[in-house]
C-alpha cells in the first residue's frame, strides 16, 4: 500500500473500514490454500483414527453420490472444535472435535454437514463468487478514489460534495458485496444441514448428534468473534436455522436411534488415544483416574505412562498394553501401540512381531505397512530390506504418503538402485509441495530409467508439472 493510499484509507469512515476488513477476512478464510499452505496445516496420521473416521464417513459419502474412495478424512492437530472443507477431495476434522464429541453420532453429524457442502459445490461456488465480487469491490474503490481526487481538484462546497460521494461509493460497494456474500453463506449452511440430514436418513442414522453440536454452539452467536469457537465462526448458527434443523431432526424416523455399544467403544478408544498422545500425563491421569478400569481409560494411561519417561515408565506402559492385548487380542491397534512404543524406545527389532500382528488384524492398512517397513529397515538384513520394499510398494498404491516414498528411497539406496532411489525421492518432495527439488531428482532419475516404465512415467509427470497460476 502506497503512503497516499494509506492516507486516504485512514480518512474513511470507521464503518467502511470495518466492513472492508471483515470482507477481506471472510474472503481469505474461504480461498483454497496453496500447496505450501496445505502442507503447513498440522496434520497428524494414525491408522486407528483414520480407519474409524472413514468408517463413519463412507456411508455418508455413498448416500451423497460421492463414492467411497474419492474423499479423504484429514485430522488437524488443533484443540478447537472445528471441521471444514476447502475442496471436493478432503474433509478436515480437528482433534479437538474428536476429543469433545461424546458419541460417534456427533462426529457423524458434522461429517454429514460437511458432505452437504461438498455435494452442493459450495466451495467452488463461493470461490467463483469471491472472484466476481473482488472485482466489484475493486471497481467501487477505484471509482471512489477518482471522485475523491476530483474533489481535491475542485475545492469548495462542490469539492466536499464530490469527496463525500467518493467515500460513499467505496463504503457502499464493499457493504453491499459483504451483505450479499454473507446471505449466500447462510443459505449454504442451511442447505448443508438439510443435505446432511438427508444422508443420515438414507443411512438410517439419527440427526441428534448434528443437532446437539449446533445447539451447543448456538449460544456463542452473540459474543465477540475473538471468544467464539472456530466452528461457530465458520458455521454461523442463526436462530431460525437452528429451529428448522431441530424440527427436521426430531421428526425423522431415526431420531431415537443410538450408536451401537461396539461403535461407542471404538469412539471412546479413539478419544483416549488422542488424550494419551496429545495431552500431558498429568492431564491424562486426571481425565482417566486409576479408579476407571474401562478399556479406554487403561489405553490412555498406558500411553501417558510411556511419556512420563524413564525405564520404569516405559516398562509399565508395555506391561499395561500386554494386559489390554490379553483382554482384546483381536483389537489390532493395541498391538500397533505396543510396536510404536517399542520403536520409540529404540527397540525396533522387538516391534516387528506386534506390528506384523496389527497388520494382519487390521487388514493391511497403509500406515501400519509403513510402520512395519520402518522397523524392518532398522534390522537392515537383505531379507528385511526386501520385505520393507514389498510393504512400501503396496502402501503407496493406496495412500499418498511422502514418508513411504522416502523409506522406499532409503531401501533402494541400500540396494544400490540409485535411479529408483532418486525417483522415490522425487515423489516424496512432490507430495511435500517442493516441486523444484522434486524436478531435480526426477530429471536425475529420468536419465537412467527405462522409458515407458511406471517409474519413468511418474517422474515424467513431475518434470512436466506446471503449477496453476
Amino acid at each position: 500500500m502506497t503512503p497516499e493510499t494509506a492516507s486516504r484509507f485512514r480518512r474513511w469512515p470507521q464503518r467502511a473500514i470495518a466492513c472492508v476488513t471483515a470482507c477481506a477476512t471472510f474472503l481469505a478464510a474461504l480461498l483454497p490454500p496453496s500447496t505450501a499452505d496445505a502442507q503447513g496445516l498440522p496434520l497428524i496420521r494414525d491408522a486407528e483414527i483414520e480407519t474409524l473416521l472413514n468408517d463413519y464417513a463412507k456411508p455418508i459419502f455413498r448416500a451423497a453420490g460421492l463414492g467411497s474412495g474419492r474423499i479423504a478424512m484429514r485430522i488437524v492437530k488443533n484443540d478447537a472444535f472445528n471441521a471444514f472443507v476447502v475442496d471436493g477431495r478432503n474433509v478436515f476434522v480437528h482433534t479437538g472435535s474428536i476429543m469433545q464429541s461424546e458419541t460417534p453420532n456427533q462426529i457423524i453429524g458434522v461429517i454429514a454437514h460437511e458432505t452437504g457442502h461438498i455435494a452442493g459445490g459450495h466451495m467452488a461456488a463461493l470461490r467463483g463468487r469471491i472472484a466476481r465480487d473482488q472485482t466489484k469491490i475493486l471497481l467501487a474503490q477505484v471509482l471512489g478514489i477518482l471522485l475523491i481526487g476530483g474533489a481535491a481538484a475542485t475545492g469548495g462546497d462542490a469539492g466536499r460534495d464530490i469527496g463525500g460521494a467518493g467515500q460513499a461509493v467505496m463504503q457502499g460497494g464493499s457493504e453491499l458485496v459483504m451483505r450479499s456474500m454473507l446471505a449466500e453463506r447462510r443459505s449454504q449452511e442451511s442447505a448443508a444441514d438439510q443435505a446432511g440430514l438427508k444422508y443420515l436418513n438414507a443411512t438410517e442414522q439419527s440427526g441428534a448428534g448434528m443437532l446437539e453440536t449446533f445447539e451447543r454452539f448456538a449460544q456463542q452467536e452473540y459474543i465477540s468473534d475473538a471468544h467464539k469457537d472456530a466452528f461457530v465462526r465458520s458455521h454461523p448458527v442463526a436462530t431460525d436455522r437452528l429451529a428448522r434443523l431441530r424440527q427436521l431432526v426430531q421428526t425423522s424416523p431415526h431420531y431415537a436411534k443410538k450408536d451401537s455399544p461396539e461403535l461407542q467403544l471404538k469412539h471412546d478408544l479413539m478419544r483416549a488415544k488422542l488424550s494419551g498422545y496429545l495431552e500431558s500425563p498429568r492431564v491424562v491421569f486426571n481425565r482417566y483416574p486409576e479408579s476407571n478400569k474401562t478399556l479406554p481409560a487403561r489405553y490412555a494411561r498406558a500411553i501417558a505412562r510411556y511419556f512420563q519417561g524413564g525405564a520404569q515408565g516405559v516398562q509399565q506402559a508395555i506391561t499395561d498394553i500386554d494386559g489390554l492385548i490379553r483382554e482384546r487380542p483381536d483389537y489390532a491397534y493395541f498391538h500397533e501401540l505396543k510396536g510404536d512404543l517399542l520403536m520409540r524406545s529404540g527397540r525396533n527389532a522387538e516391534a516387528i512381531e506386534p506390528l506384523r500382528r496389527a497388520l494382519k488384524l487390521a487388514d493391511s492398512p497403509p500406515l501400519i505397512q509403513v510402520e512395519l517397513a520402518t522397523a524392518l529397515q532398522s534390522v537392515a538384513t537383505p531379507a528385511a530390506i526386501d520385505e520393507s520394499i514389498s510393504l512400501l510398494r503396496k502402501a503407496v498404491i493406496n495412500d499418498t504418503n511422502p514418508r513411504a516414498h522416502r523409506l522406499l528411497a532409503t531401501a533402494y539406496y541400500k540396494q544400490n538402485k540409485l535411479p529408483l532411489a532418486d525417483a522415490e525421492t522425487a515423489q516424496a518432495y512432490f507430495l511435500e509441495g517442493d516441486v523444484k527439488q522434486a524436478q531435480i531428482f526426477a530429471k536425475r532419475a529420468q536419465r537412467v530409467l527405462k522409458q515407458g516404465t511406471p517409474e519413468w512415467l511418474r517422474n515424467d509427470d513431475i518434470i512436466n508439472y506446471k503449477p496453476e497460476t
